[in-house]
């Protein structure tokens, strides 16, 4: 609504200098510069690489955001920022940035949780969120289950990967298969004509003994590993590898295991909502199956468009604006950046 604060949201944990701005649900702006291309050539995040990034595109993303939103800095009523977590320096950069920007309006600042951020996004899409709900958050750093039973305060975490995120796994088996970085696009482009039935890779953490243990966490690097001896097998016989059919079975490998055990999150705690969120997220078969299975389940699935699941300063913005509506007090100027800050600290003080 036109009364709703203005919120700008910064965001600099990893790859993207995001800068949002967002009144109530309502987005303005969203812009991003992306350094992955500086990062392509060794095959990863370079966090150093990263941090200067963020420190050469933090002021034209600002303004490109705000040209973009039809407004002037001193329109903005509050400042929120990633406080974390994700890579140390290139946090700090814009922790830095929004501490100037809030002192030089005189406006207050939020540090906010990223990943809670990531489910926030959501809030853009359809409204707010009124319910608790379960998110499945998939991205290139982390792949977690989290119950929010209020965006502003409260996120429980109930499962997360025990070593590779997703996102890394879908980069390891594109080097495995001569395919470019980042891996995911490249992944779900190969598999769109192969067939995912063609090689069973296993589904880490399913077996019985597992779920007893591990019901809602996840493994990818066994995944990994099996993807690898494949090829290395495929190679050793002198067969062309069918990168095609690898992928395809790989994407459905990690596909199954991500929604399957979502969903059991849901019915499990009597939960009748579901948000997907994540740069991973916006892969199509993760849609999709996340889509058919909810639907089965009788679970109403959430999600961002594709531009707000990966990293941007409009998921920042977004839940800033929540914990604004909430009338929660601001961080103090002098919070720091906590590259791993817990899932359920929405808001540092």
């Amino acid at each position: 609504m036109a009364d709703d604060p203005l919120i700008l949201g910064i965001e600099t944990s990893c790859d993207e200098t995001g800068v949002g701005l967002v009144r109530g649900t309502t987005l303005l702006a969203n812009a991003v510069a992306s350094s992955v291309d500086e990062h392509a050539r060794f095959g990863g995040v370079v966090p150093e690489v990263a941090s200067r990034a963020h420190l050469q595109a933090i002021t034209p993303t600002l303004r490109r955001a705000l040209d973009e939103a039809g407004v002037r800095l001193t329109d903005v009523d509050a400042v929120a920022v990633t406080a974390g977590p994700g890579l140390a320096g290139a946090l700090m950069v814009g922790v830095s940035a929004a501490k100037a920007l809030a002192v030089a309006i005189d406006k207050p600042l939020y540090g906010v949780n990223h990943l809670v951020g990531h489910v926030a996004a959501e809030q853009l899409e359809n409204g707010r969120l009124t319910e608790p709900v379960v998110a499945l958050l998939v991205s290139g750093g982390h792949t977690e289950i989290l119950e929010v039973t209020d965006i502003a305060t409260a996120a429980e975490l109930l499962g997360q990967t025990l070593d590779d995120a997703a996102g890394e796994a879908f980069d390891k088996v594109a080097r495995l298969l001569d395919l470019p970085y980042p891996g995911g696009p490249h992944i779900q482009r190969a598999a769109a004509t192969g067939d995912p039935t063609a090689i069973r890779f296993p589904r880490g953490l399913t077996s019985q003994r597992d779920m007893e243990r591990h019901r809602y966490n996840f493994s990818f690097s066994g995944l990994k590993t099996a993807v690898a001896r494949w090829v290395e097998s495929a190679q050793r016989d002198g067969a062309p590898v069918p990168v095609d059919d690898v992928a395809a079975a790989f994407q459905e490998s990690v596909a199954d295991v991500l929604t399957r055990k979502a969903v059991l999150a849901c019915q499990e705690r009597g939960i009748t909502t579901m948000v997907l969120a994540g740069g991973v997220a916006a892969n199509a078969r993760i849609r999709d199956l996340t889509r058919e299975r909810c639907a089965a389940a009788g679970i109403a699935l959430r999600q961002p468009r594709l531009s707000l699941c990966t990293d941007n300063g409009a998921m920042i913005a977004a839940l800033g604006a929540a914990v604004v509506e909430r009338g929660l007090p601001p961080s103090s100027i002098d919070f720091g950046a906590d590259s791993s800050l817990p899932v359920t600290e929405v808001l540092v003080r």
